[in-house]
Formats: C-alpha cells, structure tokens, sequence
C-alpha cells in the first residue's frame, strides 16, 4: 500500500483510495465486539452488563476529539492528524489482546474512542472540502463494508483459533498500516487539490470555539446529527425486540428484517452516491426524511408481517443518503470559517444521539408499550426534518455577524 501512495501517478485518487479504506478501518472495530463480546467477558470474567462500560468508554474518546477537531486541524493538519489517530487506534485494539485486567481494556476503550472520533471528524472535514457530495456517501458506505467485515472476521478467528483476540489483532494491524499510509503522505494531504486550486480552506481558518458556539446556525447543524444518528441507531437497537417480543414474528424472519436494515442502507449509500451531484444535497436529505416518514408510517400501520420487512427496508434505504449529505452541506448551512469546529461539534453530538434517542424509546417502550417506538421514531423523523428546513433558509437570516 505504501509504495503504490509513493508512486501514485494522481495523487488525488491515492488520497481519495486511502480515505475509503481508513472508513473501511473505521467500521471494522465497531463489528466485532457484537460477534466477540462473550468469549471476550469470559476471558475476563465479567457480567453481561460489564459491555456498557466499555462502550460508554469508547463514546467519552470520540466525542472529545470530535469536539475538539476543528483545533486539532489547525494545530496538526489533516495528514498528521488522521495518522497519529490511526497509530492510536491501532495500539488500543492491540492492547486489548494483552491487557491483563478489564479495567485496562476499558481505559484502552476511551483511547481507541479518541483515535476513532479523530479519524471521523477529520476524514468528513476533508472530504467536505475538497471531494464533495458524490465521495461524501461512498465514503460512508465504506463504514458500511467495514461493520460488515468485522463479524466475518471474528466469526473466523472464534471457528479456525477459538481465540476473540485474532479479530483485534487483525483490525488493530490493519489500523498501523493506516497510519503508515497516512504518515508516507502527509504532504499530498496539506496540498490544495487541482480541482480547488488555491483557495483558501475550511480548515485554514481558526475560529474560536466561543465565536463558532455563538452563531444559531451552528447549534441548528448539530441538533440534526443528534436527531439524524438518534433515529438511525434507534431502529436498529429495537427492531428486533419489536418484531419479536410485540409482534410475534419468528426470530430468524426477525434477524432477517433487522440485517435487511443495514444491507438496505448500505446499497442505499452506495447508490445515492451515483446521482448526489445531479440531485443536490438537499433532494437526497428532504426525499430521503420523507421516505423515512413514510416508511415509518407503514410500520406503525402493520397490516401483515410482510409490511414490516418492507417497511423497515424501507427506511434504511431511505436514510442512507442524509447523514453524508448533511455533512457536505455543513459550510452551505453555517460558513466557511465556522465549518471545521462545526464539523467536529456535529461529530461529538452523534454519540450524544446514539444514546439519548434509543435509551429514551427503551423508557418509554418499558412504561407503556414496544408499539410506542414506531411512533416515537414519527416524531423524531418529523423532528429532524423540520430542523432541516428551518437550517437551509438563506445564511443571512440564520447567522450572527461576527462584527455584531
């Protein structure tokens, strides 16, 4: 990989290659503690529950160098930054391979959250600026590829070793070539594209965080990444639990509509992808809420079981477009000079989203009924949509002048 970076004839294309297959890295960790947490808590002898510490760990790392990354940009540049993010990542996953005691892992945890968040925000900053709308979705369906592959490879190392630590050892390799690839390239990174010339870019400029958090377009911006990986990550956590426990679908359909969700979404990244430059970024975000609104309306009606696998797929395949289109629209909605802090702050509220929104629908569902989640998941769609609009109107009436 390195010599192909060395002697990359479009250094454009090498940059663009070595982004997708750093989101493909960024996907893979994410898909194997599912496959691999019960060999991996019997190793350490610790309770079902014990997961929650290590994910909450993991959440306190990306948010805070999500939060921070418009500084980190202009501290360390993209290239070092995404590299020295990856060679973290890459010892954290190692480490839990060796780390004699859980609460060590669980320290490792925050570390690896760090280098992930970092790799997230900086990776969609650049892209943002140099790549566009059309590499904005296939970038995301690398995630997609990469939280795919995850359980292949701990299923593999669980079959052929009976050992959880090969899937670490694997992902967490394959984070320390990244980083290897990042450093071999550091100078293409710093280098305006041919396609931008040298204009000045998002991450150029270095707004303070007090000025950046003053402007309501900003907070706007970020409430619809809350509100956008709430909903995502919602339907995935309970749509098993809904299928199954409320309405009496046979667990294997059930597992079977709950994976459709994600295959949908991916081949939905995918394609949108293919027309994001002709349709617009707003088209793909309003088309695909309402196709979310309806898809969701479809499963509140549930006239057969049939109408529950389409409209689940439905909304996966809806969705997939949103969150990368809302992330090239970013300096569009708040500003160039506040685009970067913006990028990083949008980062940090998605960790934020995946654990309010579904633990939120868990309450209610506990209190009053599993059929309250469809409709709580109406109303967070409705919700976000509205923000959408409300976002987009004309920059002159959302931002605060700095002179002011």
């Amino acid at each position: 990989m390195v010599a192909l970076l060395r002697r990359a004839r479009h250094p454009r294309l090498a940059l663009i290659a070595l982004a997708f297959v750093a989101f493909v890295g960024l996907g893979m960790p994410d898909g194997l503690l599912g496959v691999g947490w019960p060999s991996l808590r019997a190793d350490f002898a610790v309770p079902l529950d014990a997961l929650g510490w290590l994910l909450a760990a993991g959440v306190v790392g990306y948010t805070t160098s999500s939060f921070l990354n418009g500084v980190l940009l202009a501290r360390l540049g993209v290239g070092r930054m995404l590299a020295l993010s990856c060679l973290l990542t890459g010892l954290a996953l190692v480490g839990y391979t060796v780390a004699p005691q859980w609460w060590m892992v669980v320290a490792l945890g925050v570390v690896a959250g760090l280098g992930a968040g970092a790799i997230d925000a900086g990776l969609n900053t650049y892209v943002a600026v140099y790549f566009g709308a059309r590499l904005m979705q296939w970038l995301h369906a690398s995630w997609g590829v990469g939280i795919t592959i995850g359980p292949l490879l701990m299923t593999a190392g669980l079959a052929l070793w009976q050992s959880w630590r090969v899937g670490y050892w694997v992902v967490g390799g394959f984070q320390l070539a990244l980083a290897v690839g990042f450093f071999v390239t550091l100078s293409l990174w710093e280098r305006p594209t041919p396609a931008f010339g040298e204009q000045k870019r998002l991450t150029d400029y270095q707004t303070s965080f007090g000025l950046t958090l003053r402007q309501p377009a900003v907070w706007l911006s970020i409430t619809l990444f809350l509100l956008y990986v709430g909903a995502e990550t919602a339907l995935g956590v309970w749509a098993y639990t809904l299928l199954t426990e409320a309405r009496r679908v046979e667990p294997a359909l059930a597992g079977v509509v709950t994976g459709s969700y994600w295959l949908m979404f991916t081949i939905g990244r995918i394609a949108a992808g293919v027309v994001a430059v002709r349709v617009g970024s707003d088209r793909l975000v309003c088309g695909g809420l309402i196709g979310a609104l309806l898809g969701t309306g479809l499963l509140i009606w549930n006239p057969a079981v049939f109408a529950n696998v389409l409209a689940i797929a439905l909304i996966g395949l809806a969705i997939a477009p949103i969150f990368p289109a809302l992330m090239s629209g970013t300096a569009a909605r708040v500003g160039d000079r506040f685009a970067a802090n913006t990028i990083g702050m949008q980062m940090a509220a998605t960790g934020a989203g995946m654990a309010l929104i579904p633990a939120g629908m868990g309450v209610l569902a506990s209190r009053m009924s599993l059929e309250i989640i469809p409709f709580a998941l109406l109303v967070v769609y409705a919700a976000l949509l509205g923000c959408y609009l409300l976002a987009v109107r004309p920059s002159k009436v959302i931002l605060v002048r700095s002179s002011k």
